[in-house]
């Protein structure tokens, strides 16, 4: 199992369901039944069982380890995406900003750059869907409120035969699901690549912001969301990654 690089990463994970008044047992409920649900599936789809999700997140790590990073947050631009791809940069899109993709001045190169995107599935599904279409890794998240949402994303990728890495957000040791750390899709795609043994200095963010929601950001509570941003920028500095 992956786990990730601070253990701070993952207390802090305590402490934002404290916040928030939010379960454990929601939490885990939801990692068990991702789990359950892709297993289920593996007979039509290998690379969903234990031993296909332990290949995808090697083959991944291999990519994510060849030159620096960009993510992508929910407040990227198509000028973000522009500058990682003048300056050589691979992308890391975290869930909808994948969109941004196909406004930039090199939509093929982008496409080409990405290495997965870290989701926990309430990203614009029309984007989401390009990505599977294209045979993009999706690195997979479950938590208490979003069981809904990863079943209908995933009843799209099973059609496209999407490599999946399957992440959580509990403290329990779960069969090839990993818990990197973090909160957001964003700081939990840093805390993932971190957890790749990709180096702070290669990693470059780009989208990210705490004073406004960014426009890739799913249906949400704004108030809640701006709450959800502070503790984002929490797990950064924890991280040791800036803004």
């Amino acid at each position: 199992m992956t786990s990730a690089l601070d253990s701070r990463l993952v207390q802090i994970q305590d402490e934002i369901r404290r916040d928030f008044g939010w379960r454990l047992q929601d939490d885990l409920d939801s990692a068990k039944d991702l789990l359950w649900y892709c297993e289920s599936k593996s007979k039509s789809i290998p690379s969903w069982s234990q031993t296909g999700r332990r290949q995808n997140i090697l083959q991944l790590q291999k990519t994510l380890n060849s030159s620096p990073l960009t993510v992508l947050g929910a407040a990227a631009e198509p000028e973000d995406v522009n500058v990682a791809i003048v300056e050589g940069q691979r992308l890391i899109a975290a869930d909808g900003a994948v969109g941004v993709l196909n406004e930039s001045e090199y939509p093929g190169i982008a496409w080409d750059s990405l290495l997965c995107i870290v989701s926990d599935g309430d990203g614009e599904m029309t984007d989401l869907v390009m990505a599977a279409e294209k045979g993009v890794p999706f690195v997979l998240h479950a938590h208490g409120d979003n069981v809904k949402q990863w079943i209908e994303l995933l009843e799209v990728l099973i059609l496209h035969n999407t490599p999946l890495i399957l992440t959580h957000q509990t403290p329990e040791v779960l069969q090839e699901m990993h818990n990197p750390g973090g909160f957001t899709d964003g700081d939990r795609a840093v805390c993932f690549a971190l957890s790749q043994n990709v180096s702070s200095e290669q990693i470059h963010l780009r989208g990210f912001r705490t004073d406004s929601i960014g426009r890739w950001t799913g249906q949400t509570n704004p108030e809640r969301k701006m709450r959800k941003l502070e503790w984002m920028s929490r797990v950064l500095d924890i991280a040791g990654v800036k803004m």
